[in-house]
């Protein structure tokens, strides 16, 4: 078979065929294929698309490029969760240890960050000496033992996802949706997770920019789940403004960490308590979505979640006094203000200018090889509906030089727009699809 013949095909928008998906997988983890040909392939598809049956294909062959865990030995309900990317999005270093303090086993690979979406992995080792590199049988070992693990993804399970998303990062093809589809719904299935809670965002700061691309996005995902016989729950959310008030891995860590001990943005609570009550019911722990709720500001509140999140890190070898004090936590050089230039309501804060300007700080990725700033970001103080004037402090900016940090001041003006009128804050949950 040539991957010349194949790219041809997929330039003129032609379906591709099982086999020759297969190939293209096997040939680029393995290496024969090199990243200038695997890129022209991604960049066909990510212009031409792909059919139902090209995107289930993929999915397959990606999931089957290394192991798929078996993890019934753990348990029969094995629930995982994943997001599609967001700005300021810690939602699963919150939620997971709380599944795990109500005995629902949660056994979670997490990408790196991806455009200007931050990466759960990137946060996690933010915290000195976390490791996300757990061997398969240390994974196991950890949600035997405690009920949790958060790795990144392993070499051995889908390393040809692990391959094509460090990849889409560095070629602006993150945006699509059978390469968000199939690379979501490969890990979960290479990582033995038989019940899925989506979280498909939308809006400025996430892949899809319309309700109608993620409901597209949720329906292809739920139809993967339905194939390989994971039973899956999609929730659409707004990513129009960046969720919570921290932006940056040292900032949002700490921001989940105060969210744990019971002070939770009320956007970042409503998901948590949503994806969460739809988690507890795909385990069959529970039916009621109030009551699951209810169950989950119980953990939250009596410090399960919190004492949970603790055991978590000191499994994986992360040092727990940065937890338990978190001005320990390294701070960026420079903190700067950033002034309102008028008075006024906050109409519009655009995730994604906030996400590009911390990219640009330093806490994302523009190359494969570019290494984070853990200590730099952006942390909120005003956001959409809430009352602004002249000279008020709108965010702070959290900089390595007082070059960036003046940068970083003049874009975010860019992201806020202001109205005379009081404005509703916008609904965080979407839809259940």
């Amino acid at each position: 078979m040539d991957i010349l013949k194949i790219l041809d095909k997929k330039r003129e928008g032609k379906e591709l065929e099982k086999k020759e998906i297969e190939f293209f997988v096997e040939n680029y983890t393995n290496g024969t294929i090199p990243d200038y040909q695997a890129a022209a392939l991604i960049m066909a598809i990510c212009i031409n698309g792909m059919t139902a049956d090209e995107i289930l294909s993929l999915t397959m062959a990606m999931a089957n490029s290394g192991d798929i865990l078996d993890l019934k030995d753990i348990s029969k309900n094995i629930v995982d969760k994943h997001s599609t990317g967001g700005v300021g999005d810690k939602v699963t270093i919150i939620l997971a240890p709380i599944i795990a303090s109500l005995g629902i086993p949660v056994a979670k690979m997490s990408g790196r960050g991806l455009g200007i979406t931050g990466g759960t992995a990137d946060k996690l080792e933010s915290i000195p000496g976390y490791n996300v590199n757990l061997s398969i049988e240390e994974f196991k070992k950890n949600v035997k033992d405690i009920k949790i693990s958060l790795i990144s993804q392993t070499l051995n399970l889908a390393p040809a996802d692990k391959k094509i998303y460090a990849l889409r990062d560095t070629i602006s093809c993150a945006k699509s949706v059978p390469l968000i589809a199939s690379s979501i719904m490969s890990k979960k299935i290479a990582a033995g997770a038989n019940h899925i809670v989506l979280d498909v965002t939308c809006g400025s700061g996430a892949f899809m920019k319309t309700k109608a691309e993620a409901k597209n996005l949720a329906k292809m995902m739920n139809l993967i789940g339905e194939w390989s016989k994971r039973e899956t729950k999609c929730i659409i959310t707004s990513m129009d403004e960046p969720l919570g008030y921290a932006v940056g891995n040292n900032l949002e860590i700490i921001e989940a960490v105060k969210a744990l001990k019971g002070d939770m943005p009320e956007d970042i609570k409503e998901v948590v308590l949503t994806l969460g009550a739809y988690m507890i019911r795909l385990a069959k722990k529970g039916d009621n979505i109030v009551e699951n709720k209810e169950k989950i500001l119980k953990v939250i509140n009596n410090g399960k979640a919190f004492k949970k999140f603790k055991e978590l890190v000191e499994k994986q070898g992360g040092d727990i006094s940065y937890i338990e004090d978190i001005e320990k936590f390294e701070k960026a050089k420079y903190i700067m203000p950033v002034l309102s230039e008028k008075s006024g309501f906050v109409e519009k804060l655009d995730a994604n200018i906030v996400g590009q300007v911390s990219v640009d700080l330093g806490a994302g990725r523009k190359q494969k090889e570019d290494i984070i700033d853990n200590a730099v970001g952006i942390t909120l103080v005003k956001k959409i509906s809430d009352e602004v004037k002249k000279g008020d402090i709108l965010a702070y900016v959290h900089a390595s030089t007082p070059e960036k940090a003046t940068e970083a001041v003049e874009n975010m003006q860019k992201a806020y727009k202001f109205t005379s009128k009081k404005v509703k804050k916008p609904n965080t949950i979407l839809e259940v699809v």
